[in-house]
């Protein structure tokens, strides 16, 4: 139970209720992140439009790298809801979530790729307490993304580090998307 309860569809607007609706339909269930901050109208729609144009813009990254670098950023600082959240994505976009058991150990494993390796490696960069990332590590991810990619890169991380803190601080926890009790849509 989050620290802050959920705004139930009852209490909620008409754009609200829109946004609950739509989300349901998108992921089987309103995503409680979504349902606590809608306590504040504003930063929801804020929030929404901030998502859905990052998801639209980030196309130069490879869709396993970038999940993997979030997903890991999730399990750096302990958001259940990012895990649960993040390893339905992973599956929805056919990638091999049986390898996240793995993720620890991901400099030596071979379930990892180089570049899969160089961005979970700054992931953990970027998530530290103190942020321990080096000229020579953004150099060899520019080297393997380009420029565009490693923006991107940093600009996923950094989102999911503040998503993460954000639901911890709420005691927002994870829902069920994985076990699929929350999501209810069918895989691609």
């Amino acid at each position: 139970m989050p620290r802050i309860a959920a705004k139930k569809t009852t209490e909620a607007g008409p754009v609200v209720k829109l946004f609950y609706r739509i989300a349901g339909r998108r992921y089987g269930a309103v995503p409680e992140p979504m349902a606590v901050v809608a306590h504040h109208p504003g930063l929801l729609r804020a929030n929404i439009a901030h998502e859905l144009l990052v998801e639209r813009a980030s196309k130069k990254l490879p869709v396993n790298v970038r999940e993997l670098a979030v997903y890991r950023v999730a399990t750096r600082i302990g958001c259940s809801w990012c895990v649960d959240f993040g390893t339905m994505l992973q599956k929805h976009d056919g990638l091999d979530i049986d390898r996240l058991k793995q993720i620890d150990g991901y400099a030596t494993s071979p379930a990892f790729s180089h570049q899969e390796r160089l961005a979970i490696a700054y992931a953990d960069a970027m998530s530290a307490d103190r942020v321990t990332v080096s000229d020579e590590q953004v150099a060899e991810l520019e080297r393997e993304f380009g420029r565009d990619g490693v923006i991107e890169l940093t600009y996923q991380i950094a989102l999911e580090n503040s998503r993460a803190r954000l639901n911890s601080a709420l005691g927002v926890v994870d829902q069920g998307f994985t076990s699929g009790d929350a999501c209810r849509v069918p895989l691609p």
